[in-house]
């Protein structure tokens, strides 16, 4: 008896939790679903909207693989996954190697991590100053191997790359706060067994440090794809996608449609191709940790 009684409080006190999440997030998901498969009149049309809105040129521009960017928002996403996350990976798990057990490498850890606690709109207007032609000091770096200053956001060529590079400032204090906790659970007896068995610091840190981490490189994994999938805020301070949708991305793309040209329907689908992808690159990644774990 008094354990049923306890199930029944527990369902009294999670039923505020439940209704706040069918009210704020499921119901929203599956009105936004719903609406993909309708027109601006609310007619049925199944997946023209879908047929539409991969073939137009601001998700996929195919031309723009022979003439440059533009590429479309739907690749600029894949291109900053491509480079962003395997960059946030070795720099946080490089910094947080290196840093461990160094005097001061605490206030280290603190300033890298000062760009994860900044607004990221803060952190869109400090990118624009740092590729900035005459501020910047990007320029101010490359000048000194020759290079010729401008303004990197502002060029086709070089604008999505400048984000990109940017947001890898940004971002790379959560990777390194989740490594250095990741580093300290690992017990110190299996690096004294290491160095009697002779074993140099790279055999240690591949053959001990790396597999051990696997789940802490999983979740750093997963949150920056999703990080990355709904970037916005940098981007829409920056450049808002241009110049000449240079470096759109999927999350700008929905606000264009729906608050610039209120066409919630099309908006509907970029959300839910956008969901889609989401789970589609993030599911795997946490079906491989559930499976070691067996």
């Amino acid at each position: 008896m008094p354990r049923k009684r306890g199930s029944k409080y527990a369902a009294f006190f999670l039923l505020p939790a439940l209704i706040m999440l069918a009210v704020f997030v499921i119901y929203p998901v599956g009105r936004t679903a719903y609406i993909s498969f309708f027109d601006e009149n609310g007619t049925f049309v199944g997946l023209k909207n879908y047929s539409k809105v991969l073939t137009s040129r601001e998700i996929i521009d195919l031309s723009g693989f022979s003439r440059g960017f533009p590429l479309g928002a739907l690749v600029h996403n894949i291109i900053w996954i491509a480079i962003h996350l395997p960059l946030t990976i070795i720099l946080g798990l490089s910094l947080a190697v290196l840093l461990k057990g160094v005097k001061g490498g605490s206030v280290i850890k603190s300033i890298v991590f000062l760009g994860m606690v900044m607004p990221m709109i803060v952190g869109g207007v400090m990118i624009n100053f740092m590729f900035d032609r005459n501020l910047g000091i990007v320029n101010a770096f490359l000048g000194l191997f020759g290079f010729q200053a401008k303004s990197w956001t502002v060029y086709p060529d070089s604008a999505l790359l400048s984000l990109i590079f940017g947001s890898v400032w940004l971002w790379t204090g959560f990777s390194v706060i989740l490594y250095s906790a990741g580093l300290e659970t690992i017990p110190k007896d299996y690096y004294e067994a290491a160095e009697l068995d002779g074993a140099g610091p790279w055999k240690t840190f591949t053959k001990i440090t790396i597999p051990l981490l696997k789940p802490i490189t999983v979740v750093v994994a997963t949150m920056t794809l999703l990080w990355e999938l709904k970037i916005f805020d940098i981007v829409y301070v920056t450049t808002a996608g241009g110049p000449g949708g240079a470096s759109n991305v999927m999350a700008l793309q929905m606000y264009i449609c729906a608050f610039r040209a209120l066409d919630f329907n099309r908006a509907a689908v970029v959300a839910v191709i956008l969901t889609l992808f989401t789970l589609l690159v993030s599911i795997p990644l946490v079906r491989s940790v559930r499976d070691d774990k067996r």
